[in-house]
């Protein structure tokens, strides 16, 4: 993850100088999600905003004060006309993204996936999905991926919008699934919820062979000892935990769910029929009523019962801080991640 660090020096019990080690300062709490290195694009989103903008005429970009944080001011430079600054009022921004649809445009209304979960709820329910409209809400900071702390932390997002009628929900795994997300996503109609990565986003799925489709699974590597069913980034993190373990000879499978709603339950359901395998999903959610619930529910539904197990953030509200920290803190990391699929597997 890049970070700012500064230098503290520490002794030894015989008080000998030790070796530097970096401590994490406050510019850590938002860091990039990518690791010190990887390859990663810049505002994926915004650039394929103006692409589908090129194309469409009836795209338009709305935000609630957040433009640059969405990585809409992007879109909103190419297309100034067509961009939509709502200030700091979620429920006008949703409010307003219903109306425009209903004059035959196709709104894109950005914030923090926070504030539309929760103060937009009642707004995205009664004025966009109620009457099915073709609006895309697309939001940034999903999950932990802010050390801001629980007011900016969408980290039941999913759960709260899981439940609404005719809502697809969306959660790409990095940049690649953001730039085929959205034109995916337009052209379906009726409202979708996506969740947004933003700034400096890592470039993974293309090693895969991957094509992001609405409403599909797609398996990205096979492995005959655990079975990892994840969305959004954690996707990335499941790759990297499954290379990770090749050296412990733990062969590990990793199938990633961009749609969270509707489920490819078909797909989802042939690979954790597979017998001797340890089944886990896992996401950048709390465990209560997101993909790792609903995957679960559905095997049942369906008779097909694996030794399964959640990586999840837990049923709490989070800490404040850097957010590598808090990776490993609440169990999201490829160290954390690893130790316990590791631990399940000993039992």
């Amino acid at each position: 993850m890049s970070r700012t660090t500064d230098t503290v020096t520490t002794k030894d019990k015989a008080g000998e100088k030790k070796a530097a080690k970096p401590r994490l300062t406050t510019s850590a709490m938002i860091a990039s999600i990518a690791s010190e290195g990887q390859r990663t694009k810049a505002a994926p989103f915004g650039h394929a905003m103006v692409a589908l903008a090129e194309e469409r005429g009836d795209v338009v970009g709305m935000t609630a004060d957040l433009s640059k944080y969405t990585d809409l001011h992007i879109f909103a430079q190419a297309f100034p006309d067509r961009f939509y600054q709502m200030g700091m009022a979620e429920q006008l921004l949703l409010s307003a993204a219903g109306g425009l649809a209903k004059e035959g445009f196709m709104p894109f209304a950005t914030t923090y996936g926070a504030f539309a979960a929760r103060r937009g709820y009642d707004f995205v329910s009664q004025v966009i999905a109620e009457e099915n409209l073709n609006v895309k809400i697309a939001c940034a900071l999903p999950g932990l991926t802010t050390g801001y702390g629980p007011s900016h932390q969408a980290t039941d997002d999913l759960a709260i919008f899981r439940a609404m009628p005719r809502l697809t929900i969306v959660d790409p795994c990095d940049a690649i699934d953001v730039e085929q997300a959205v034109p995916a996503i337009a052209a379906h109609q009726g409202p979708v919820y996506m969740r947004l990565l933003r700034g400096k986003v890592p470039v993974v799925l293309d090693e895969y062979d991957y094509k992001f489709e609405l409403g599909k699974a797609k398996l990205l590597r096979g492995g005959a000892d655990v079975l990892i069913i994840a969305t959004g980034f954690m996707t990335m993190r499941a790759l990297e935990t499954a290379k990770a373990l090749e050296a412990d000879r733990v062969d590990v499978a990793v199938l990633h769910v961009p749609t969270v709603k509707p489920l490819d339950e078909a797909t989802i359901v042939k690979e954790a029929s597979r017998s001797g395998r340890l089944v886990i999903a896992a996401e950048n959610h709390t465990v209560i009523g997101g993909l790792g619930e609903a995957v679960a529910a559905m095997l049942m539904r369906v008779g097909v019962f694996p030794v399964y197990r959640q990586i999840a953030l837990p049923d709490e509200f989070l800490a404040a801080g850097a957010l590598p920290t808090l990776h490993d803190r609440y169990g999201i990391s490829v160290e954390a991640m690893s130790r316990r699929i590791k631990a399940w597997l000993d039992r």
